[in-house]
């Protein structure tokens, strides 16, 4: 019996991928690599819909972290970026490089991947699928059994492991065919299609031009304070992020650095604020008065905030006295407005 190593994303697309070949009784263990560039607030949400897929699928299921590795292709991508931060091409060549080492560790034949010819318009072109291949060292091992047709016959093919006939040749955006097949295979629950890494997302994007600027040294620590809160510059040195809610407050605390800042409201409910970088006198005030803004003294003439270092008690906060921000100044510091006011005096 013939073994693959199969990219399970949670989606659709892979878990289709896997059916098809558990269906020509190939032996199939699931791979999900897990980075602080997925939409989830924590890992373990990032992990639970491949968790679900996988014992839907009845297969065994591994999981690989790779935010380091990933953050370094962020910053320096060979086949550059799509329309956002995201280096597909790259990012999917390191995956599959890294499924070909579990691969040999687990004595699997090939490589399965869920990807569609077309679907998506800069890593499943046919020029960036055989990218793919030869970065990762894998050509003719990686079969894609969704538009197998559509491709050369891959090793996996030739050898008869699988039957070419058996498998699909769907193309495009259109998850029409998707959504059919996955009723004939009475496949389901599974989630709603949508982009799962937050590099393609312009908010986000935008947040991560603005670190990688001012912090090329970043760690992926850096990049998962960027997932939560209102963001703001303050100088090319110093920043403030915000909370929007009490869970991103308690996120917001749990990242927190020992020369880092945590400001907050003295008398009136409101968010917990960041604030990260040698800051002067006035930038500290700066950051209460945006800080004031987002609370219930955000109307006040002037309001009280307790100031202290990340991991001293509360109680030794000082109180700093401050306006509320306006508007404009808002605006002005904003991160994600300062980024398109760069690209568009730049003519990006």
């Amino acid at each position: 019996m013939a073994k693959a190593v199969a990219l399970l994303s949670g989606g659709l697309d892979s878990m289709l991928a896997i059916r098809l070949l558990l269906g020509q009784g190939v032996a199939v263990e699931a791979l999900h690599f897990v980075s602080v560039f997925d939409c989830g607030a924590t890992d373990a949400e990032n992990c639970a819909s491949s968790q679900r897929a996988a014992a839907q699928l009845g297969v065994p299921l591994r999981f690989e972290e790779i935010s380091a590795e990933l953050l370094e292709i962020v910053k320096n991508p060979k086949h550059g970026r799509g329309s956002n931060m995201n280096p597909c091409i790259d990012c999917h060549a390191m995956m599959v490089r890294r499924a070909a080492r579990v691969m040999r560790l687990v004595g699997a034949d090939f490589l399965c991947t869920g990807e569609v010819l077309g679907e998506r318009p800069m890593s499943q072109r046919r020029d960036a699928l055989g990218m793919v291949e030869r970065d990762a060292g894998v050509e003719g091992l990686l079969l894609r059994p969704l538009c197998a047709q559509l491709l050369e016959p891959t090793i996996p093919e030739q050898k008869g492991w699988v039957d070419r006939a058996k498998l699909l040749r769907i193309s495009g955006r259109c998850r029409k065919p998707q959504f059919e097949l996955a009723k004939a295979l009475n496949l389901g629950p599974f989630p709603t299609p949508a982009g799962g890494c937050l590099l393609t997302d312009p908010g986000f994007s935008a947040r991560m031009r603005d670190l990688l600027k001012y912090q090329p040294d970043c760690t992926p620590d850096d990049v998962r304070l960027l997932k939560v809160g209102r963001h703001f510059r303050l100088s090319p040195a110093v920043r403030v992020v915000i909370g929007r809610n009490e869970g991103e407050n308690h996120v917001i605390e749990e990242l927190a650095r020992a020369d880092d800042v945590l400001i907050e409201a003295a008398s009136h409910s409101g968010p917990l604020a960041l604030l990260r970088g040698p800051a002067s006198e006035a930038e500290l005030i700066q950051a209460a008065s945006v800080t004031l803004r987002y609370g219930k003294a955000g109307k006040l003439p002037s309001a009280s905030v307790r100031a202290w270092k990340s991991g001293s008690p509360r109680e030794e906060a000082r109180l700093i006295e401050a306006q509320p921000a306006s508007e404009e100044i808002l605006d002005r510091l904003r991160i994600a407005a300062l980024e398109g006011k760069r690209r568009r005096d730049a003519g990006e």
